[in-house]
C-alpha cells in the first residue's frame, strides 16, 4: 500500500497504490484488453475535480493501447489487477500537452487520477457489435444495481414496518395490564 512506482522512468506517469487487487485478481492482457474503471480527474495545481463517474456510478470502458484515452493511461491500466484501486499523476506530456483540453483543462496541465480497474474483458468481433453489446452490458449493470437497491429499500421498509407492529403490540400489552390492573384495584 502506498508503493509509488515511476512507470515511465521519466517522472511522466507516477502510480501510488491506494489499494491493493486480491492475490489472484486478472489484469488486462492481449486477450483481456477492455477495462471497465471508476475514476476521478483532478488538476494538480488546484485540486478543481475536472471529470469523474462517481457522481453517478457509472463505468467508463475502453480498449488499452488503442489511444482512445490519454497515453498516461494506457501506460498505468497494464500495470493495474482488477480490484486495484491507484493514484495515477500523469504529467503534460502523457495527458493533455500543452493544448490541453478546453475548457477544463488548461494548457501543460499536470492531472491525477484515482482510478479502479472494476474489470477486464476480451474484445468481442466487430467494432459495431462491441459497442451495441457493451451499451445493453452497461444497462443491465445499471439495472440490476438499481433491481438491488429497490430489493434493499424494499427490505428496509419491511423492517421498519415490523418494529413499528411489534412496538404497537407492546404498547397495547402495556396499556391492556394498565387496564387490567385499574380495574382489579377497583373492584377491591
Amino acid at each position: 500500500m502506498g508503493d509509488t512506482i515511476d512507470l515511465t522512468g521519466d517522472g511522466g506517469v507516477i502510480k501510488t497504490i491506494v489499494r491493493q487487487a486480491k492475490a489472484d485478481a486478472i489484469a488486462p492482457t492481449d486477450d483481456l484488453p477492455l477495462v471497465d474503471v471508476h475514476y476521478e480527474g483532478v488538476l494538480a495545481e488546484n485540486g478543481e475535480v475536472f471529470d469523474t463517474t462517481r457522481e453517478d456510478n457509472t463505468v467508463f470502458s475502453f480498449e488499452l493501447g488503442k489511444g482512445a484515452v490519454i497515453k498516461a493511461w494506457d501506460v498505468a491500466l497494464k500495470t493495474m489487477k482488477v480490484g486495484e484501486v491507484a493514484k495515477i499523476t500523469c504529467s503534460p506530456e502523457y495527458a493533455y500537452g500543452s493544448a490541453g483540453s478546453p475548457p477544463d483543462i488548461p494548457p501543460n496541465a499536470t492531472l491525477i487520477f484515482e482510478v479502479e480497474l472494476v474489470a477486464c474483458r476480451p474484445r468481442k468481433g466487430s467494432s459495431l457489435g462491441s459497442v451495441s453489446e457493451e451499451r445493453a452490458r452497461l444497462e443491465e449493470l445499471k439495472r440490476q444495481r438499481e433491481l438491488a437497491a429497490a430489493v434493499k429499500e424494499e427490505e428496509k421498509k419491511k423492517r421498519e414496518d415490523a418494529k413499528a407492529a411489534a412496538a404497537a403490540r407492546i404498547q397495547a400489552k402495556l396499556e391492556s395490564k394498565k387496564g387490567q390492573g385499574k380495574g382489579k384495584g377497583k373492584g377491591k
